[in-house]
């Protein structure tokens, strides 16, 4: 209502102006001129009017900082690239992949370049963009990896790298899904990459001093979290244990794992659920505030569908001077189910417990 108000109000003031104008005729250039000066001021407020917090198209959002400068990539063609200065104003930039990646085209068919669920990882001068290609509703996914000396588009080393396949899942061999990466380092200093979706949950598998492969020799793989799914549907099936979207965090001396839970991707009918739990070590096993492992269903609902957003999911997290920040999209009821970037505070209980905070408006 508020838009459709705004517009006839714009209408108003342009059928105003017009008349005003057609009465100073005789009244000489200079004054008209000031008059249409002002014009276009009102008009650029109005203008202002629809540029309302919730405009922001995005989805399955990660961020990350360099110098004063945050940079979001979302799911889309390429991976889609905005970066802010205040998170408040955001701009498009452009996209990582101009073209598709010729090895994801021959390893998912029907491949054609929309690129989902990107993390990004910083490490010794380097930006990690890991990312999935996939079929959806299968298991027939990969994850790749490409890398960048900054995130600055204007600066000379400006260049996406890609490295290709760093892991893949194929129907009815495995029972997990290679989507929704994200990197986190341990104690001790080495990488993990955590993913998954549907199927048998999240996984966690170490990574190679390159950062581009598995490591092996031996291999090093956990299970993380995992919601019941119905035994009599085929293994090629996602099924109905709706789980995905894994993103760790170090803090409180706590690894932190947030995933979101229920269906994303439905409009006004997603119920989308960010669930969080908690372990000492990186591999597990991470329980809820009540001591319910995530294996069995556990985690305790930090953001679900309110007033505002039928459903909330895939989120990052930024630990940043500035505050703590939870990154994700939201189903905005308000834009007929549109999925649109969130970013809140992310505050935390006495006892190191995470808890949504204010949210920030994002133009």
């Amino acid at each position: 209502m508020q838009r459709k108000n705004n517009f006839w109000f714009f209408q108003f003031r342009c059928c105003t102006f017009s008349i005003i104008l057609g009465f100073l005729t005789e009244i000489g250039t200079r004054f008209k001129f000031f008059i249409y000066v002002m014009f276009l001021v009102l008009f650029a407020q109005n203008c202002k009017v629809h540029a309302q917090a919730g405009d922001i198209r995005a989805h399955d959002p990660v961020i990350m900082k360099q110098d004063s400068m945050y940079y979001i990539f979302c799911t889309g063609r390429g991976i889609s690239i905005k970066r802010s200065k205040d998170l408040n104003n955001w701009e498009n930039i452009g996209r990582v992949f101009q073209e598709p990646p010729e090895w994801a085209e021959k390893a998912v068919s029907g491949f054609r370049g929309h690129i989902w669920a990107p993390d990004i990882f910083y490490a010794d001068g380097t930006y990690y963009l890991y990312y999935s290609v996939s079929s959806f509703g299968k298991n027939t996914s990969c994850i790749g990896v490409a890398t960048n000396k900054t995130l600055h588009p204007d600066d000379p080393d400006y260049l996406w790298v890609d490295h290709g396949k760093v892991i893949e899942s194929v129907p009815n061999r495995d029972n997990w899904n290679a989507i929704d990466p994200n990197i986190i380092r341990d104690e001790n200093g080495d990488v993990w990459m955590n993913f998954g979706s549907f199927w048998d949950g999240i996984k966690l598998v170490k990574l190679d001093s390159t950062l581009w492969k598995i490591k092996r020799d031996p291999q090093e793989w956990y299970s993380l979290a995992r919601r019941t799914r119905s035994p009599e549907i085929a293994d090629d099936q996602p099924g109905d244990g709706a789980i995905e979207a894994p993103f760790i965090v170090r803090k409180n001396g706590y690894f932190y794992l947030f995933v979101s839970i229920d269906y994303c991707c439905r409009g006004l009918k997603s119920n989308y659920k960010i669930v969080v739990g908690r372990s000492p070590k990186v591999m597990g096993p991470y329980v809820d505030r009540d001591g319910k492992s995530m294996l069995e269903g556990g985690g305790n609902i930090l953001l679900a569908g309110d007033e505002r957003w039928a459903g909330q999911g895939h989120n990052a997290v930024l630990l940043d001077a500035e505050g703590d920040w939870l990154v994700f999209h939201g189903y905005d009821i308000k834009n007929n189910g549109q999925s649109v970037l969130v970013i809140r505070h992310l505050d935390w209980t006495g006892d190191g417990w995470p808890v949504a905070g204010e949210q920030i408006e994002s133009r």
